[in-house]
């Protein structure tokens, strides 16, 4: 597993701890407190359903850290020991709650035998629960109802719903590592994208250089005139790609911002993230090119960098913004390469800002109406 798909599985993971934290272990204490309320009839009653009740909570707060391997067995002991003691000795038909929590969480974890272990769980608290009647055989259907049905009956229904609790998390995780690969995919067709346009650059150069140089190389006896022609033209061929592929390493080819916007929506979309739009006005000719650079470069932050559901684009005549979420952290993260955009940005007459709030992060970058994009000064322009 690389870091950074073990990122992605931490940052999921974390996600479904605060919310199985959140949501279940506020109705476990109430249930474990109200457990121990009612079969407790004396102060050592409480001493004795405390273990059971503390294990079922310390497993299920381990299962929200996927780390139950860890405490399954001291659990399971501790549990497994308050059931017997409950059931016999204190009379306490709600003391299987414990192992009843603890063997149902613990068959979450990857088993050889997870079968043979469901059976040997449901089997143990029937046993215990029909040994109540070595002590207790005034009503015998009271007892098989309270000890033997009721808590089996529990322990599979709870069972089952645990296990079917944990594939829908697992489903969870596959979704969001599909939706990263996704994500990296996106990524990877940008890169192959600029390698297309590196290869359209020098490779169609290259072999008319080479037929140039193989033209002149036999003219240069007979014809040298027409030779020096030939080596001029490649000279200049050369000198040309060599500008091309300077722009297209720092981004400064000319842009389409419509189709950079179209491919933007492709790369949001193919990872999974909702994407929405919005035109609030016809952006100038002068920075559109610019804009489009914004976007690209922010496309591939939120792609390789945030953990994003959805992101808003919105247009208007002199400037773009885009607001994502899945934002990690509280600090803004470096900007790297829109830092260099930012003095492009700056050159052209305009402002590019990024910001953080509330799990969002903005990108935006605005223009006055009446600058010119022109990284040149205006008289040089001319």
């Amino acid at each position: 597993m690389t870091a950074r798909s073990l990122r992605i599985t931490e940052a999921t993971q974390g996600r479904l701890r605060r919310l199985n934290l959140m949501t279940t272990l506020p109705p476990l204490v109430i249930a474990a407190a109200f457990i121990v309320a009612v079969d407790a009839h004396t102060w050592w009653h409480a001493v004795i359903l405390a273990p059971g009740v503390l294990a079922a909570l310390v497993i299920f707060e381990r299962w929200t850290a996927d780390d139950v391997m860890r405490v399954a067995l001291p659990c399971s002991i501790v549990a497994g020991a308050v059931w017997p003691v409950g059931a016999l000795v204190t009379a306490s038909p709600n003391a299987y709650w414990g192992i009843c929590t603890v063997g149902s969480l613990a068959l979450t974890r990857p088993l050889r035998r997870r079968r043979l272990m469901a059976a040997a769980l449901f089997s143990y608290v029937a046993a215990v629960g029909a040994a109540r009647l070595l002590v207790d055989q005034d009503d015998v259907s009271e007892v098989l109802i309270t000890y033997l049905l009721v808590p089996t009956a529990v322990t599979v229904v709870v069972t089952v719903l645990t296990l079917l609790g944990e594939r829908f998390y697992d489903i969870v995780r596959e979704l969001e590592q599909s939706r990263k690969r996704e994500a990296e995919l996106a990524v990877i067709r940008e890169r192959v994208r600029f390698a297309n346009d590196l290869h359209d650059i020098q490779g169609h150069t290259l072999h008319v250089v080479k037929l140039k140089l193989a033209l002149a190389q036999k003219l240069v006896s007979g014809d040298a005139e027409r030779a020096k022609r030939e080596l001029h033209e490649t000279y200049a061929l050369v000198s040309d790609t060599i500008t091309q592929t300077r722009e297209l390493a720092y981004a400064q080819r000319r842009l389409n911002l419509s189709a950079e916007l179209e491919n933007a929506k492709n790369l949001f979309e193919a990872a999974g993230i909702r994407v929405r739009v919005t035109r609030e006005a016809e952006v100038e000719t002068r920075v559109s090119e610019l804009l489009g650079l914004v976007l690209r470069e922010t496309t591939t932050n939120v792609l390789r960098h945030a953990q994003a559901t959805q992101v808003r684009i919105t247009l208007s005549a002199s400037g773009i913004a885009i607001v994502n979420d899945g934002v990690p952290g509280d600090a803004p993260p470096e900007m790297k390469g829109l830092a260099a955009l930012r003095q492009r940005v700056a050159d052209g007459g305009g402002d590019l800002v990024v910001e953080q709030e509330n799990g969002e992060f903005t990108t935006s970058a605005s223009f006055a109406r009446s600058v010119t994009t022109s990284s040149y000064p205006p008289e040089e322009a001319r």
